[in-house]
């Protein structure tokens, strides 16, 4: 329900929503799920799971003399980006290394063309952090291969060849240098026989379960000698970390055991650099991100708030003593949700922040005094990567930053300078134009609850003529629909001739953290109130056709669709992505259980009636809406079962079904042809059922 991160914002934003874990980001996830051909799948389910056979029917089987469906035709004519899943500022100001398609360069402010980074053998590049010097960056080199292993290299910005510095065989991530630059600091998993994190495809059962646990430890790579060494204990799993500006230690969050469901109780902790001990310094009431020591070495700030999925942050922004304390929240009532910090000076944290559905920056001084808008447009500007880095101009007489811009208009692109006012770095997409309508930041009551979303209207769009509407849920359900280049979801969608929705309502970010909370043992109420709301209130503004309104969503999405489906027949057709039909088979298949309590206020087994009030297969003999059915086959977030489990009581209800399995996906489908895929299903999905509601 699930690095920074998709997430959904019409996109899957891990749950979909904008999750990452540091070597892609929940922004460049949708873009991770670019287009390619369609394939062929013959699944089978252990009969000790479930006695079925499910067949993914390939598009290439069918006759191949047959014109291409329109929204083949609508797809294949959508333009494709280039995708930014990293952008670094150097702490000088004057360089911006950024990744494109797994691809370094470094551009200097100045002008001039960038300059390409590789490494021996064109593997692919990710997660770069500059040295405090600004005259080296580090970056991680993935080795091909079914198990992840990965290289550590080091290049001078002078122009020189990279150096390489380790090689580990496991998963890599985070990279750090030391203040003095004498050090690089990662977070590793040594051996871990898959990528890691909830998104990624789980490892199959198969044999006696051990339930072995692979833990991520900071490691520090000696410069001069290139040992590396493992620093904290064997049984915790470090999400993330800060040096200390003496360099003798981090803040970091951790848990004990697994990591992928761990996240959501971590705390944080003190972490000495020359022993790895570590010292518990804050045990959050919800869940905690961004850890950043101030430059003083006295606090820690961190977000703090209730989050759903790991690299999906928003909250608001704490201080505790370094040494441990009481925490003190100086963002309490902000509209907003905080997403990314930095110390700009010793008593003032900037921030990223998602305001009613735009972007946006802020500070705070943690002396005190209400909270500062620096800058908000309606576009999504984001600091994109593993860390946010803001430098004071050569001068020093400004705070500089280099982000992603996009909006539905403008494809993505690097900008550096002072916030608000930046000037573009590249121009890697200066031919692309989108191929669908305006986007439209819409607003709504239901009761006394305001809700924000995003319209985006046909192409072509002629007023009195009426046009369908999709609703598209994002994931989450901590996670909001932004103001993004969206070739993959509502553009499409608008292609086609559809007004596209993308709702934010409570349980999503923009509005501060009680709204984010608003659906706190209540899933599938208000918060289902408020997207009906919504299509009440633009059907009275705008020519949507009544009879042909569809609803789809991933993951929390998935799950909204699926209730939706079981509480009104207004829906003409419905796409399920890795939906959930059943919180009691669901608490105990998926791999991330302890997201649920802080939602639920207890476990399945503790408290069955406030998830059963929520449950859609209590209530699926109301369901009469045509379903397409979506989902990876080693999908740990929100396991396959959920989806076989609706798609069979539909069919025993005799209401129009078809459920596709995607061989060797996990939660977000990755492979180009399977994302296609997808989409394709879901385009023809809706064109089929809204021309039979004529």
């Amino acid at each position: 329900m699930s690095k920074k991160r998709l997430y959904s914002f019409g996109q899957l934003q891990g749950r979909l929503g904008i999750r990452l874990r540091t070597s892609y980001t929940p922004s460049s996830m949708n873009a991770r799920l670019n287009s390619g051909f369609a394939f062929s799948a013959l699944v089978y389910v252990s009969a000790s799971v479930l006695p079925l056979l499910l067949i993914c029917t390939p598009l290439f089987a069918q006759d191949q003399t047959a014109a291409p469906s329109r929204a083949a035709t609508v797809l294949d004519s959508m333009p494709h980006a280039k995708r930014i899943s990293q952008v670094e500022l150097s702490p000088d100001a004057t360089q911006v290394a950024y990744v494109v398609k797994e691809e370094l360069a470094v551009a200097t402010v100045a002008g001039g063309s960038p300059r390409a980074i590789a490494v021996e053998g064109k593997l692919e590049l990710r997660d770069v952090a500059w040295s405090a010097d600004s005259k080296r960056i580090a970056f991680i080199a993935d080795l091909p291969g079914d198990a992840p292993a990965a290289q550590i290299w080091i290049a001078a910005i002078d122009g020189s060849a990279p150096v390489k510095h380790a090689e580990v065989k496991g998963y890599v991530q985070s990279p750090r240098f030391s203040p003095d630059g004498t050090r690089l600091a990662i977070l590793s998993i040594e051996g871990i026989p898959r990528i890691a994190g909830p998104l990624e495809p789980m490892t199959p059962l198969a044999g006696v379960i051990d339930e072995k646990v692979y833990e991520q430890r900071i490691g520090i790579i000696d410069l001069q000698t290139d040992h590396l060494a493992q620093i904290t204990p064997a049984n915790m799993y470090v999400y993330e970390y800060s040096w200390t500006p003496d360099g003798q230690g981090f803040a970091a969050t951790a848990a004990q055991g697994a990591g992928d469901a761990n996240w959501y109780i971590a705390r944080l902790y003190s972490v000495a650099a020359k022993t790895g001990e570590m010292r518990e310094t804050y045990k959050p009431k919800l869940q905690i991100a961004e850890p950043r020591v101030s430059p003083d070495g006295k606090n820690v700030a961190f977000i703090e708030g209730l989050m759903s999925d790991e690299g999906s942050t928003g909250g608001d922004v704490h201080i505790v003593p370094m040494t441990g304390g009481v925490a003190r929240n100086l963002t309490p009532g902000i509209k907003s949700s905080p997403s990314a910090l930095a110390w700009t000076a010793t008593d003032i944290i900037t921030f990223a922040q998602n305001s009613d559905g735009n972007s946006s920056f802020g500070s705070v001084n943690i002396k005190g005094g209400n909270p500062k808008t620096l800058w908000t447009g309606e576009e999504s500007a984001a600091p994109e990567g593993y860390s946010w880095t803001i430098a004071r101009s050569p001068a020093g007489q400004a705070l500089i930053t280099a982000v992603v811009r996009q909006s539905p208009s403008a494809p993505p692109e690097v900008w550096f300078g002072p916030i608000g006012k930046w000037i573009q770095v590249t121009r890697l997409n200066d031919e692309i134009k989108p191929a669908w309508g305006e986007m439209r930041n819409v607003n709504w009551m239901n009761g006394a609850t305001r809700v924000q979303g995003w319209l985006m209207l046909p192409k072509d769009f002629a007023p009195g003529k009426t046009y369908p509407l999709i609703v598209n849920v994002h994931g989450g359900p901590s996670a909001a629909c932004m103001s993004r280049w969206d070739e993959r979801t509502m553009g499409p969608e608008s292609a086609m001739g559809y007004f596209a929705l993308c709702p934010n309502p409570r349980g999503s970010y923009g509005q501060g953290e009680a709204f984010t909370q608003g659906n706190v043992k209540d899933f599938g109420g208000g918060d289902y109130r408020d997207i009906m709301a919504g299509v009440d209130a633009l059907s009275k503004q705008y020519a949507i056709d009544s009879k042909r309104i569809g609803i789809r969503g991933h993951s929390y999405g998935g799950y909204m669709t699926m209730w939706a489906e079981t509480q009104t027949q207004r829906f003409a057709a419905a796409v399920a992505g890795a939906g959930l039909s059943n919180w009691v088979s669901y608490y105990g298949l998926n791999d991330i259980d302890e997201w649920m309590i802080p939602f639920f206020g207890a476990s399945v087994y503790d408290d069955p009636a406030v998830y059963a009030k929520s449950d859609p297969i209590h209530f699926v003999k109301a369901v009469k809406t045509p379903t397409l059915l979506l989902v990876g086959d080693r999908d740990g977030e929100v396991p396959m079962e959920q989806s076989v489990e609706w798609w069979h009581a539909l069919k025993a209800l005799h209401v129009a079904t078809k459920l596709v399995v995607y061989p060797n996906e996990g939660h977000a489908i990755m492979k180009p042809a399977d994302a296609r895929d997808y989409t394709l299903r879901s385009l023809e999905w809706f064109e089929e059922w809204f021309a039979k509601a004529r």
